[in-house]
């Protein structure tokens, strides 16, 4: 026997369900990495003037890498150590990390200071060529108080390699000699009036995004901070590093995700067996959308390659609207009874179904539009899981609803909305609809508007202030506002950003950047024109100024100060040494650090301390080649011209609408089907001003959505009034019940720990529940008064 048309379609559309389903879990689990993007950054768009900006912007994110940087702190010295101590050797157990540091290994200090030897007289301080270019300048009177001072305890060179002491001052400048940390019986402390402060680091064995190494270092991590803090009272550990934002950030998405897709599973599940009073529908329904939901998330990460926090919550919302269809097609079955036949059912629902598909689909592309990751991800995540579930009505549900329902839809249910239906059409529903556009005047006349970045990225408050202590005790952590030097050529830019530190310096500004550490070979080469200037300066006028005139006269000098003859000797021949290059400065481990501040046509200068923006623009006006970067500004400033923009996209969208409506319903037909969710998006909008909700980039999004969601309600109603005559009010008890999942779902976006998606629940629960209560005006209302 030959199988009928409707098990063909069902079998080839069930095949390939499992093969993307197959595919799902591969994506998922099969490749190891997981595609769940953790990385905070990764969901912004970039927002700088070029490419440079943004690799600046990122490599200062990346500053920590991927590492666990902890301070082991204690009101007793000796007990943040050995709390430390042993924090380290219990890390350095668990194979998840790389490498920890601790305990300092044993090193000479020698080989930190040997390195520079070489250059030593092409590295000044500004403060030190100063004095060399000042007429009083007596180098014997120099040395002299070099050789009569008492040893210092900074890392430095010899005496006899540096007898004027140039070489320290400038090696006190490194950043390694800036941080409050000090070896102490081998750690690195810091003292404060509160105690001591240990540093541990732990280095990964893998990213800081990557989810398994998320749960296994941090679990490590727990463990041995919960053992060493009960062996040592009074310790406590500050934690900072990607990894802790990306966990915190993917904790905070779970929690979304589970308290949404949880809620709203079960909600729809109870609403649907009342309304149904069968398991069947049930089912039928969460299978349609489940496919919908897998198809959407294979479909995001074959795009993009992963799978953002934001849009894995909105997954779990996107349940409500993908379950719509499947909910019109049982609803078109239990209102036939007896007379179901499932294709006919198709050929009922389809009109309605793939207009309301249209105009869905519509909204959630405009938001693709938008050169925003995360809106992006949202935008391709929607459209597939949406024309998935559409699709399954028409090819898989026939097949699996071939009888008849056992009953029609509850009778309480259908009462209700008939009541409601009579009450929300004709004239009065059309008068109540302008006193309710004269009062939300003054929620219009309220609204206010807010960009801030924080809207979508909000880390914990302890988290920030943890990485603000070890910022503020060690040097460590990165920040968001810096100074981008640029230039032609690296010569360039390093004198660029010497002009920027030599201002800063007379501002007192603290800053880290390159030319602290490598001066320009300008720079170098006025550094020891200075030298020999000052070596050469009483004998000039005999023999001129020379190399050779330089080395005689400082072994001079260092035989008339006391030094022996054999120091001054060798430190005679060493003058000039070599310019200081930027391969050797590539070369040297101390600087190993410090490399994500140098980008061949560009640098980075990071502010120490808490610098104002405005004094840092200040700082670096009318310097060429420098500017100030500011990233929460940017990304704010990005957001309002987006915020423009969307009003005019949503106006754009109300014409595609309307003009889709009217080539299906006629001119008169088509402002009736428009009037409720232009309704819904007037009276959100009011709703938000008088909530004090200041209008943000994502309430638009989210109101591009209610136009597109809300047409659908009026496009059911008005499709499925002409087929369910003989039920009044079975038609609005469909689009009550497709707009309550809705709600169940989107609506619990409001209570979403993003910000972000506060608003875009918070949104989609005002404009989808005014658009459903105002649906009955798009179709006459009923007039059998038999339920």
């Amino acid at each position: 026997m030959k199988p009928a048309p409707t098990t063909l379609r069902a079998a080839a559309f069930a095949a390939v369900s499992l093969l993307v389903c197959a595919l799902g879990v591969w994506l998922l689990f099969g490749r190891g990495a997981s595609p769940l993007q953790t990385d905070l950054l990764a969901m912004l768009p970039a927002t700088e003037r070029n490419a440079l900006a943004e690799d600046a912007v990122e490599r200062l994110a990346r500053a920590s890498g991927d590492r666990m940087i902890l301070l082991v702190a204690n009101k007793d010295d000796d007990a943040a150590k050995d709390a430390a101590r042993e924090l380290g050797e219990a890390l350095g157990k668990d194979k998840v990390f790389a490498h920890v540091l601790a305990e300092l290994p044993p090193f000479d200090m020698e080989q930190l200071v040997n390195p520079f030897l070489p250059y030593r007289f092409h590295l000044l301080t500004n403060e030190d060529r100063a004095a060399l270019a000042a007429r009083g300048y007596d180098p014997v009177d120099t040395l002299k108080r070099r050789l009569n001072e008492p040893f210092g305890a900074n890392v430095g060179p010899k005496l006899g390699d540096d007898p004027f002491g140039w070489l320290q001052h400038w090696l006190d400048r490194q950043p390694w000699n800036r941080s409050t940390l000090v070896p102490e019986d081998d750690l690195l402390t810091a003292h404060r009036d509160d105690g001591s402060y240990v540093l541990v680091v732990a280095t990964l064995d893998g990213s800081s995004y990557d989810d398994g190494v998320q749960r296994r270092a941090l679990g490590a991590l727990d463990q041995a901070e919960h053992e060493v803090i009960a062996k040592h009272p009074g310790t406590h550990v500050l934690r900072t590093g990607a990894i802790f934002y990306a966990a915190a950030a993917r904790a905070g998405a779970e929690r979304d995700t589970h308290v949404v897709g949880i809620a709203s599973t079960v909600g729809i599940a109870i609403l649907l067996l009342f309304v149904f009073r069968s398991m069947r529908p049930l089912l039928i329904a969460f299978l349609s959308t489940a496919l919908g939901v897998i198809g959407a998330t294979v479909a995001t990460i074959l795009v993009f390659g992963q799978l953002h926090l934001l849009t894995l919550v909105f997954g779990a919302a996107l349940l409500g609207e993908a379950v719509d269809y499947s909910i019109q097609y049982l609803c078109a079955r239990a209102n036939a009874g007896p007379a179901w036949e499932p294709m006919r059912g198709v050929r009922q629902v389809r009109p309605a179904l793939l207009l309301a598909l249209a105009t869905s689909l519509l909204g959630y592309a405009l938001l693709a539009l938008v050169p925003f990751p995360a809106l992006r991800q949202m935008a391709v995540f929607a459209i597939a899981g949406m024309a998935v579930a559409c699709a399954s009505v028409f090819w898989l549900l026939p097949a699996l609803l071939r009888n008849p329902g056992n009953a029609p839809l509850a009778a309480p249910f259908v009462r209700v909305a008939l009541a409601w239906q009579r009450v929300a059409s004709g004239r009065r529903a059309f008068v109540a609809i302008g006193v309710l556009v004269f009062i939300a005047i003054p929620g219009w006349i309220k609204l206010g508007h807010d960009d801030d970045i924080h809207l979508l990225i909000s880390p914990p408050a302890t988290l920030e202030a943890q990485t603000n202590q070890i910022r503020d005790i060690a040097g460590f952590g990165g920040g968001s506002q810096f100074w981008l030097v640029e230039g032609d050529s690296p010569e360039a830019v390093l004198e660029h950003e010497e002009a920027l530190t030599d201002r800063l310096q007379k501002e007192g500004i603290a800053w880290t950047g390159m030319t602290g550490m490598l001066p320009s070979q300008k720079r170098q080469a006025e550094n020891v024109a200075a030298v020999t200037w000052a070596f050469c300066r009483n004998a000039v006028g005999v023999l001129g100024v020379s190399n050779d005139l330089a080395r005689m006269q400082v072994h001079a000098f260092m035989g008339t100060a006391g030094f022996k003859w054999d120091a001054a000797q060798a430190y005679a021949a060493a003058f000039p040494g070599k310019a200081f290059t930027l391969d050797d400065w590539k070369r040297i481990p101390a600087y190993m650090p410090f490399q994500y501040l140098w980008m061949d046509k560009g640098s980075i200068v990071v502010p120490q301390g808490d610098v104002d923006v405005e004094r840092m623009r200040a700082a670096a006006r009318g310097l060429p080649g420098v500017s100030v970067i500011d990233k929460p500004a940017s990304i704010s400033t990005l957001f309002g011209e987006y915020r423009g923009f969307a009003s005019l996209w949503l106006g754009a969208a109300m014409l595609l609408v309307a003009a889709a409506f009217a080539w299906r319903y006629g001119l008169r037909g088509a402002w009736r089907v428009l009037l409720p969710p232009l309704a819904g998006i007037v009276f959100s909008v009011a709703a938000l001003g008088y909530l004090n909700q200041p209008l943000t980039l994502f309430h638009l999004m989210a109101l591009m959505l209610v136009l597109g969601v809300g047409a659908n309600y009026a496009v059911f109603l008005r499709e499925g009034e002409p087929h369910s005559a003989h039920t009044p009010g079975a038609a609005y008890a469909g689009v009550l019940l497709s707009a309550v999942t809705a709600l169940l779902s989107f609506g619990l976006l409001a209570l979403s720990t993003m910000p972000a998606l506060q608003h875009f629940g918070l949104t989609l629960l005002l404009g989808i529940g005014f658009t459903a209560l105002l649906a009955p005006v798009s179709a006459p209302a009923p007039v059998n008064s038999n339920a």
